[in-house]
C-alpha cells in the first residue's frame, strides 16, 4: 500500500479534494430559529433548504465539514432503499404513508443532481445511472420484481439481461440485474463543500471545530452549549448519524453501527478502463457481502467492504478488499492500492430512514442505511418544511420516539460478526 498524504483518519476525497476553506468555531452567544448539530449531508441540506425559506439557521460541526460518514463513503447516488422494495414498505406503513416514503426516495437522486446544477457545485458528478447486477437465480427474480415496482411509479428503470450487464459493466458472471438511470456518482466531500457554500450564500451560518456538549430544554426552545459559545434555538436537528458520540445515549441504542472500509487503486490504464463501466455508472450487486465498484475522475477504481473482526483490521481488510476487486473484475494486473479509509454507517433494523422525536422541537434524522447521499439530501429538504412549521407527523418519513433495539449491547456488532456467514451463503448461492 502506498503512502499517500491524506489527513489522518480521512478519505481519498479529502486527499484529492478542492475548494477546502476553514470556517470559524463558535465564539459567544447566538440565537437562531433552527440549530443543526452535524455538518454532513443531512445537516447541510437542511441548512440550505431552510435558509432559502428565510429562516435563520446555524450548523455546529465538531470537526470539519464532511468529517464523518459524509466524507467516508464511495460517492454513490442511489435513489432506492438498501434492503426494501416499494410494495413491502406500503404493506408495512399503509398506502398513504408508504407511498409518501417511496416517493421521497424515488426523487432523491434527481434532487442531488438538480442542486449540483443550480448551485454550480464542482464535484465530478455524473448522473449516468446505478446498476444492481444479480449474483444468483434467486437474486435475479428479486431484481425483476424490484424494477417492475419502481417502473410502476414512473421511475427511469430498466431490466438487464446477462449480456446487457456484461456490456454495461465489463464484468462476466452476473445473471442479469437492473438499472435506475437517475442514479450516479460524485465526489462526496466536494458535494458537501458545495452544499455548505450554497447554504452560507442563502444566509446560514456554519461553524467548524464546535462540538456541542449539551442540549437543554428552556422555555419554548433549546439551549446548546459548546466549549466557547452557546446557541438558543426554537428547534434543533441532531444530524450526526453514527457519529453522535455521548450526546444522546438513547439514540445510540436505536441503530446498528456498521464499520465499512473503502479503498481506491492507482489510476487504471486506458485499455482496462475502456472495458469496465464505459458509461461511468456506479455498481452495487445483490450479494449479502455487497460488492461495489466505480471510477473517480482520475480513473481510480473505488470499492468497499465490511469489517471482519480480528486484529490488524486497518491493514488486513483493505488488502482483502483489494484482492476481491481483482477477482471479480478479472484484473490480472490490478493497480496498486493507493488509498484506504473507513467510516461508520448507521443501520436501522428495518432499513428505512426515519426521524426520531427527542422532545418538542428536537429531532434526530437517520436516512443512510447505505444510501446516504441521496436520502440525506432529500431528508434535508423535508426537514426545512418542519423548520417552517410543518408538523413532523406530516412529513414523508416515519416519526416516533426512540425505540431502543433489544439487547443492543450484545447485538450492536451483529452485522460485522455475521459477515463470515454471509460470505458463505453468497458462495453457496453462486
Amino acid at each position: 500500500m502506498s503512502n499517500v498524504a491524506v489527513p489522518r483518519g480521512l478519505s481519498l476525497w479529502h486527499g484529492v479534494g478542492r475548494n477546502r476553506r476553514d470556517r470559524p468555531s463558535l465564539e459567544g452567544a447566538l440565537e437562531v430559529d433552527l440549530a443543526i448539530v452535524g455538518g454532513g449531508f443531512s445537516g447541510l441540506s437542511t441548512a440550505l433548504h431552510t435558509a432559502e425559506k428565510g429562516i435563520s439557521v446555524a450548523v455546529l460541526e465538531a470537526e470539519i465539514i464532511a468529517w464523518g460518514a459524509t466524507g467516508r463513503n464511495a460517492g454513490f447516488v442511489v435513489p432506492n432503499f438498501a434492503k426494501r422494495d416499494p410494495d413491502d414498505i406500503i404493506a408495512q406503513l399503509g398506502p398513504e404513508r408508504g407511498e409518501h416514503l417511496v416517493g421521497f426516495a424515488a426523487g432523491s437522486a434527481d434532487l442531488v443532481f438538480d442542486l449540483i446544477k443550480r448551485h454550480g457545485i464542482e464535484c465530478d458528478a455524473v448522473q449516468s445511472g446505478w446498476i444492481q447486477p444479480a449474483h444468483s437465480p434467486t437474486a435475479l427474480q428479486k431484481t425483476r420484481s424490484r424494477v417492475e415496482q419502481w417502473a410502476r411509479r414512473g421511475r427511469p428503470t430498466v431490466a438487464l439481461d446477462r449480456p446487457a450487464v456484461e456490456e454495461l459493466t465489463g464484468v462476466r458472471g452476473y445473471l442479469g440485474g437492473w438499472m435506475d438511470r437517475s442514479g450516479g456518482v460524485l465526489s462526496p466531500v466536494e458535494y458537501a463543500r458545495g452544499l455548505a457554500d450554497a447554504a452560507e450564500k442563502a444566509g446560514a451560518r456554519i461553524f467548524e471545530h464546535t462540538r456541542v456538549a449539551s442540549i437543554d430544554h428552556i422555555g419554548d426552545g433549546w439551549a446548546l452549549k459548546t466549549a466557547s459559545g452557546s446557541v438558543r434555538a426554537g428547534k434543533v436537528l441532531v444530524a450526526t448519524n453514527a457519529y453522535g458520540g455521548p450526546l444522546d445515549g438513547a439514540l445510540r441504542r436505536t441503530y446498528f453501527p456498521l464499520k465499512i472500509f473503502q479503498i481506491a487503486t492507482a489510476p487504471l490504464p486506458c485499455e482496462i478502463r475502456t472495458r469496465l463501466l464505459p458509461g461511468g455508472q456506479g455498481v452495487g450487486d445483490t450479494r449479502r457481502n455487497l460488492f461495489t465498484f466505480r471510477f473517480d475522475g482520475e480513473n481510480r477504481l473505488i470499492t468497499g467492504g465490511m469489517h471482519v473482526f480480528g486484529p490488524g483490521a486497518d491493514t488486513r481488510v483493505p488488502r482483502a478488499i483489494w484482492r476481491r476487486l481483482a477477482k471479480h473484475l478479472d484484473l490480472p494486473e490490478i493497480p496498486p492500492l493507493e488509498y484506504s479509509w473507513s467510516g461508520m454507517a448507521a443501520v436501522e433494523p428495518d432499513f428505512l430512514p426515519r426521524l426520531v422525536d427527542l422532545g418538542p422541537g428536537l429531532i434526530a434524522g437517520f436516512a443512510c442505511n447505505g444510501r446516504g447521499i441521496a436520502m440525506t439530501t432529500s431528508m434535508g429538504k423535508v426537514l426545512a418544511d418542519w423548520a417552517d412549521g410543518t408538523k413532523p407527523q406530516d412529513l414523508p418519513l416515519p416519526f416516533a420516539p426512540p425505540s431502543p433495539i433489544p439487547f443492543h449491547g450484545l447485538t450492536r456488532h451483529a452485522p460485522n460478526m455475521l459477515l463470515p456467514l454471509s460470505m458463505l451463503r453468497d458462495r453457496l448461492d453462486g
